[in-house]
């Protein structure tokens, strides 16, 4: 086993999962530091999500999505001892870093993430972009086709240019009454 450089410090470091399993890496890196009693070297474990709304079944639905998919977030103090257990956890390919030594994320980094989890409060899971055509599916304007002008995804707002009386004219509509054509 490679000897760890490490400066002693607590760091956050990103441990590279297989896509899918971070959450089952989040549950076996907690039950491993409790039963091996890393308490005292390895401090928090997370996966890194937010919350964002998406449409199933025509219903809105609010949802943790991960902001990284395939990554684990850990607050560490690197040593043998620690790397070999994290290394060595079921579905875990590996620490972020250069070759066998685990590298610290920069405080920058660590801030643009935890700024990521926190951003602000939902957003809404649009398949739209600007001038994609779409149908009206709900509402006084039900079954007209329009052109998207706008998005709002904090608001879950569409403004949309539907053709009435011969002209061009917006209609401001919430997600949940448009499909995508």
């Amino acid at each position: 086993m490679a000897k760890q450089q490490t400066d002693g410090q607590i760091h956050w470091y990103a441990i590279h999962t297989y896509a899918g399993y971070e959450n089952a890496v989040e549950r076996n890196l907690k039950q491993r530091v409790d039963s091996l009693g890393l308490d005292d070297r390895i401090f928090e474990i997370i996966v890194p999500a937010k919350k964002v709304v998406k449409v199933k079944r025509g219903k809105r639905v609010e949802e943790m999505e991960k902001v990284f998919p395939g990554y684990v977030l850990v607050k560490m103090i690197v040593d043998d001892e620690t790397w070999y257990m994290v290394r060595n956890t079921p579905r875990v390919t590996g620490f972020v870093g250069s070759g066998v030594n685990a590298v610290p994320m920069t405080e920058a980094e660590v801030q643009e993430i935890f700024a990521a989890m926190e951003s602000s409060g939902t957003e809404h899971d649009i398949d739209l972009e600007t001038g994609d055509t779409i149908m009206i599916t709900d509402g006084p304007f039900k079954d007209l086709e329009g052109k998207v002008d706008e998005i709002n995804r904090e608001e879950g707002k569409v403004k949309v240019f539907v053709n009435m009386f011969g002209r061009e004219t917006p209609v401001e509509l919430d997600f949940l009454q448009l499909r995508k054509i």
